[in-house]
């Protein structure tokens, strides 16, 4: 587990040799360390210059390409003291084992006769990697990517909980340490509820900082807004567009998210290139799909979701058991992709559940969690001899993993039982009527929490005290002083509203919701067929549907509005969480790309209902009539998106939505003619009275001076409230979302 004397002192001799090199290069290579957008893309001909290299090296290198897949770690690279060495020689580690090369600005370089030592691998490696072999790793090294060293050092983390008349607090997490350096791919392991995901949250900072103590540093720095854009975080649950194709949505992530430097075509060019990386040419024209809708795989899935974070090249991928629900090989498929992309110089943390035994031997460090305390943190390599050294070994032969999980359940079933338990068991069977052959999981617990302490904990935590092997000048390129966005506003207004068209044309022409509105139309023209306005009845008859049009066009969309900022809540927070648009932007797409695809059913309602029922045979009172719904379709959709953005809650929205709606028509003016002076200002903000005192306006104006006993005004009041509902709920949506947190507080 601990490094050798001689290796750490070589390693620090050619840390301080090269750590100015790597500032100097850093610099000099063309890179763009300063991007609001954190991606470490380099200008045109920088890339151009790793592209002929990389080129230029395959054919020298050709007779060798069989079997430079990915390798094991010890296999791979077997001269290599990977946490010696500056993220410059982490970086260049991979695409040198394998071609002979280096990038210059590294200023390291591996020895040819390494490099054919590393060839040399069994066919049993072969058969195990040649899935791996199949994507294009050159692409992931074929493209600079600035090292983090991330360090976690005593994290405790305590919630508290309310009850009737007390409350009390409950330990997540409790002084966990350990490190992940570019080129290493560090696993949390451990039961469920065991703190895997909080502790993976610290380290994305997608957690307030409120019951936490300790210190996550990135380059010996601490975490700061700037560093989202050099962050990807892969969440468990793959949130994606499920009417957009693999492509589409890989190209819209890479057109918003990479830097205006890069023209429209070479960001389309590098959403091919994560494609072709990734393994996804097959299926790159088939739609995402979701829970109704059919689409690509789960494992395909999973790799679009780690496309949209490595489009950016970030520095520090980190991943929420990307493995979960998929078969033994789909996840081997994986982990050889997150594999090749820490050996590409990023630092990859990803949970795990329980991984199979070719998966295990694929992690490079691993963190043992149980009841939210430490049991383990070092080599995965190393792990099993170190619990063989406090007597805990497997019986028989079984997978590492799961060995690991039975002991943090506490379960000791096929394992030897150390003789400090054994003592343990006895004074516990002393005092107990109950005798028990195996000890308890809370004996387990805290002999393994206990061991781990005083074994491995002190040697560790003065390894995480040293200082990172980098120049402070390079260290304070971690942050980005200025945030600047992919696109400019309009542009990014643009995007957003052709793909959240896309994404829900298949929602606005089901046919279930045409034919709700065709149906109800078409039994309104009959229950009202050629209505008379000459007789006292049939104008009253007229007038009630002109009402109930005004109730209809404002109660379907408030509860279809409803639904629009609590469903795509997810989307967005994974979204501005990574900086990927303007809020305003997002905002104002949202609510203004679906308005043409709002005008098209009401007017086909009312192309239904007008000539059915017998209205007024004009143009212009049918075209401002279909004026007079829209405007009542817009302002309702405000009250829905006001209502759904303010409680995020679905049963809380559509309860006091219900009300509202109901509260609006009651005082729409139909009903009630004559209402109390101190409840009359509720009419006022109904959009169903305003609406409707339009539509008896466009009927009637010149053929009678009242209806119902009340006098046709101008309408421009009318008009001068919707359009004022029209900007206000809408307003106070936006405000909503600027409130909303994106990341929970507990």
């Amino acid at each position: 587990m601990d490094l050798g004397t001689s290796s750490s002192s070589s390693s620090s001799g050619l840390v301080k040799a090269k750590s100015e090199t790597l500032a100097e290069a850093l610099k000099s290579s063309s890179l763009d360390f300063s991007n609001d957008d954190g991606s470490s893309h380099g200008s045109k001909q920088h890339v151009m210059m790793a592209r002929t290299l990389s080129s230029s090296s395959h054919s020298s290198s050709s007779k060798y390409r069989r079997n430079t897949h990915i390798r094991k770690a010890k296999s791979a690279h077997p001269a290599l003291d990977l946490a010696g060495l500056t993220g410059g020689a982490a970086l260049s580690r991979a695409s040198s084992a394998s071609h002979g090369i280096s990038f210059s600005f590294t200023g390291f370089t591996v020895p040819h006769e390494e490099i054919i030592a590393s060839e040399r691998c069994s066919n049993e490696d072969f058969l195990e990697d040649i899935e791996a072999a199949t994507s294009s790793v050159v692409k992931f090294q074929a493209e600079p990517t600035f090292p983090i060293y991330l360090k976690f050092i005593d994290i405790t983390y305590k919630v508290t909980t309310k009850g009737m008349t007390s409350s009390s607090e409950k330990s997540i997490l409790n002084g966990i340490s350990g490190s992940a350096y570019p080129g290493e791919l560090l696993a949390l392991m451990g039961p469920s509820g065991s703190g895997k995901t909080t502790l993976l949250n610290f380290f994305g900072g997608r957690f307030n900082q409120q019951n936490v103590s300790g210190l996550v540093s990135y380059n010996d720095k601490p975490y700061s807004k700037h560093l989202k854009t050099r962050i990807g975080f892969v969440t468990q649950e793959d949130v994606l567009f499920p009417h957009l194709t693999v492509i589409e949505t890989l190209t819209y992530t890479a057109r918003l998210r990479l830097p205006k430097t890069l023209t429209k075509q070479e960001k389309e060019q590098r959403a091919v290139s994560v494609i072709q990386e990734l393994g996804l040419e097959r299926c790159q024209g088939t739609m995402i799909g979701g829970s109704f809708v059919r689409g690509v795989s789960g494992g395909e899935r999973k790799r679009v979701s780690i496309g949209n974070e490595i489009m950016t090249n970030p520095s520090l991928l980190l991943l929420d058991e990307p493995t979960s629900s998929l078969d033994s090989t789909t996840a081997l498929k994986i982990v050889q992709m997150l594999q090749s992309i820490a050996k590409a110089g990023k630092t990859v943390v990803t949970t795990i559940h329980q991984p199979s035994s070719r998966l295990f031997h694929r992690f490079d460090k691993l963190v043992v969690l149980s009841r939210g305390s430490l049991l383990y943190f070092g080599k995965a390599s190393d792990a099993m001899s170190y619990f063989s050294s406090i007597g805990c070994s497997p019986l028989l032969a079984m997978n590492p993993a799961e060995f690991l999980l039975d002991l943090a359940n506490g379960n000791m079933n096929d394992i030897s039982i150390p003789s400090a338990l054994k003592k343990k068991m006895k004074m516990e069977n002393s005092c107990s009527e109950i005798r028990s052959s195996k000890p308890t999981p809370t004996i387990v617990y805290e002999y393994l929490e206990e061991a781990y302490k005083t074994q491995i904990s002190v040697v560790e935590k003065k390894k995480l005290m040293a200082p990172v092997p980098l120049e402070e000048e390079v260290k304070l390129m971690i942050t980005c002083p200025k945030r600047e966005w992919g696109l400019s506003w309009w542009e990014q207004y643009c995007l957003l509203s052709l793909r959240g068209i896309k994404e829900r044309r298949h929602d606005y022409f089901s046919w279930l919701r045409v034919t709700q509105v065709l149906s109800t139309a078409i039994i309104l023209g009959l229950l009202w067929w050629q209505s008379d306005i000459h007789h006292p009845k049939g104008l009253q008859d007229q007038v009630g549907l002109l009402f109930f049009i005004a109730v209809f066009w404002g109660f379907f969309p408030v509860f279809t509005a409803i639904f629009t900022f609590p469903q795509e809540r997810a989307m967005l927070s994974k979204e501005r969480e990574s900086n990927m648009y303007r809020l305003s932007a997002y905002f104002v797409a949202r609510t203004t790309s679906d308005l043409p695809l709002d005008l098209i059913l009401p007017v086909l309602f009312l192309v239904v209902v007008y000539f059915m029922a017998g209205l007024r045979l004009s143009a212009e009172s049918f075209f401002l009539s279909v004026l007079t719904v829209f405007l009542c379709i817009v302002a309702a959709q405000g009250l829905g998106l006001a209502i759904g953005a303010s409680l995020m809650d679905l049963k809380k929205a559509t309860t006091l939505a219900s009300v509202t709606v109901m509260t609006f028509m009651l005082a729409g003016g139909y009903f009630v003619k004559k209402v109390p002076v101190f409840i009359a200002w509720i009419r006022f903000m109904s959009f169903n009275y305003h609406t409707y005192k339009l539509l008896v306006k466009v009927q009637y104006q010149e053929i009678m001076e009242n209806v119902n006993g009340e006098e046709i005004e101008s309408g421009i009041k009318e008009v001068s409230a919707l359009v004022a509902m029209i900007i206000g709920y809408r307003l106070l949506a936006y405000l909503s979302l600027r409130r909303m947190k994106l990341h929970s507080s507990t």
